[in-house]
């Protein structure tokens, strides 16, 4: 729950303090300019809210691990949801406005995240998890997107070190292999999901490791 809390403010503070200019630049996302991007996570941050409380009766089917799948087929920008974003962000036209509405929705996102029992049953795309596991899976979300938002902008301040570090160990448990212990966890992230080419020398890591060298990039759906 204290690392949702950290990422979230650390990259709702990121959006924050970027100037108006860098809202056109590409993203890490394909297809998404840094404005783009900003529009999902109000999208995100609205179903973070709605997710909270929608109560869900029985045991949990899924934890934070589980939460995400797997895909073979790297996102474009071509997918309709993602052009509907496209669309959405471009209708906002000027980035204070998403930057006014990225800190209303979020900030009601985070107290509501603050304020949730750990233990709570919560229902969401079919599934039902704690409320702990749903906000931690969200972890990995929002490091995920921190690191989106940075790609093209040189100096920009990265995401906690401890959520990097959760981040880490999340993908290795989702990909159920470990990653070369040499790597920082910004770049087995980075690599991991697909987000950068490995290099020579890491791609003869990774098949010296115990690591998922065939099953790169990790699509996480």
């Amino acid at each position: 729950m204290d690392l949702f809390s950290r990422s979230w403010t650390a990259l709702r503070t990121a959006v924050a303090e970027l100037p108006d200019e860098d809202f056109a630049r590409p993203s890490g996302c394909a297809g998404w300019l840094v404005r783009d991007l900003v529009c999902h996570l109000v999208i995100d941050a609205q179903d973070v809210l709605i997710t909270l409380v929608t109560p869900a009766a029985g045991e949990p089917t899924h934890n934070a691990v589980t939460y995400w799948n797997l895909s073979a087929t790297p996102p474009t920008g071509d997918d309709p949801l993602d052009a509907l974003i496209v669309r959405l962000a471009a209708a906002y036209e000027e980035p204070r406005l998403l930057k006014f509405h990225l800190d209303d929705v979020g900030s009601a996102a985070g107290r509501a995240a603050a304020l949730a029992d750990p233990e709570l049953r919560v229902g969401t795309q079919d599934m039902v998890l704690t409320a702990g596991d749903y906000l931690s899976a969200y972890v990995l979300e929002w490091t995920l997107h921190h690191l989106d938002l940075i790609a093209h902008l040189p100096g920009a301040a990265e995401p906690p070190a401890e959520c990097l570090a959760r981040s880490r160990a999340m993908l290795e448990r989702i990909a159920e292999a470990t990653f070369p212990a040499s790597w920082s966890d910004k770049d087995v992230l980075l690599v991991g999901t697909g987000r950068r080419a490995p290099t020579d020398v890491e791609t003869a890591e990774l098949g010296e490791a115990d690591g998922p060298a065939g099953r790169l990039p990790l699509v996480l759906g």
